[in-house]
């Protein structure tokens, strides 16, 4: 069942006259103003979590809430090749870069009422208070970035899994996420559990680094309300064939080229 959304065109780009919150003078044009109502936001998703109401229609409409708290807040959203999301029903690996802890925030508004997915995250975020009830809710894939290998094996099993029931995954294939994109960082490990799977791929490039990550508090980083959010989802990969070595060159191609579209960063490779 299609879940209703405010995103249905193939591009959505923030009104230039889109209203700056009350909350950006109470909070002194401080980070306070986008903290304090995601973390409500995240509390409150939390909460339907732990009593067992929380459902895909509301994710989405959470999720849609921290998009205004960023609009209001005078970050500018750019999404593009939507439509990319709904060319097949069936269940696909979604591979693009990691850049900050806003991905998950505001995904589930455009990709959610498209298609069910769940993300492949860091086991740690299970532990955080709320975000974690939310994570396991919907049902995503933790690894502990110790083992490779021990990693690897997870991702390949319960990706399967939730593959085979009807979920997408996205997979972001960093080590960690970073403002600076670099291909080097950029496993294969996404290409790898499509074929395993014999399911599409739909790559994807952002830019959000409208969040930056801390120094002191890697999740509590100043945000950067000059700049512009980007997402883009590219055509996609019906098939992985052999290696997939091809298919990931095709990903990091696209990444490269919109972040260089988008001023982005991008490591220089030696």
């Amino acid at each position: 069942m299609l879940l209703k959304t405010e995103f249905t065109a193939d591009t959505y780009d923030t009104p230039e006259n889109f209203p700056r919150s009350a909350w950006e003078y109470v909070a002194l044009g401080t980070r306070l103003s986008f903290y304090l109502r995601n973390f409500y936001v995240f509390a409150c998703s939390g909460c339907r979590c732990r009593k067992g109401i929380f459902t895909g229609q509301d994710q989405a409409d959470y999720s849609v809430k921290n998009i205004r708290i960023v609009e209001s807040c005078g970050g500018k959203f750019h999404l593009r090749g939507l439509d990319n999301l709904s060319r097949f029903p069936e269940p696909a690996v979604m591979i693009g870069n990691h850049m900050s802890l806003l991905e998950t925030a505001v995904m589930h508004a455009f990709v959610r009422p498209r298609r069910d997915f769940c993300f492949v995250i860091k086991r740690s975020l299970l532990d955080v208070p709320f975000f974690g009830d939310i994570m396991r809710r919907l049902e995503c894939i933790p690894v502990d970035r110790v083992n490779p290998r021990d990693d690897f094996k997870a991702v390949m099993e319960l990706g399967k899994e939730r593959l085979q029931a009807g979920k997408s995954v996205i997979i972001f294939p960093q080590s960690t996420r970073s403002a600076t994109f670099d291909p080097s960082q950029f496993n294969t490990i996404g290409v790898k559990l499509a074929r395993h799977a014999d399911v599409p791929v739909i790559p994807f490039a952002l830019r959000t680094d409208f969040l930056v990550n801390g120094r002191l508090f890697k999740d509590l980083g100043p945000i950067c309300r000059k700049m512009p959010i980007w997402f883009e989802f590219a055509e996609p990969i019906p098939k992985v064939s052999g290696s997939g070595k091809e298919e990931h060159a095709q990903i990091v191609e696209f990444i490269k080229n919109r972040l260089e579209k988008w001023g982005g960063r991008i490591a220089v490779q030696k």
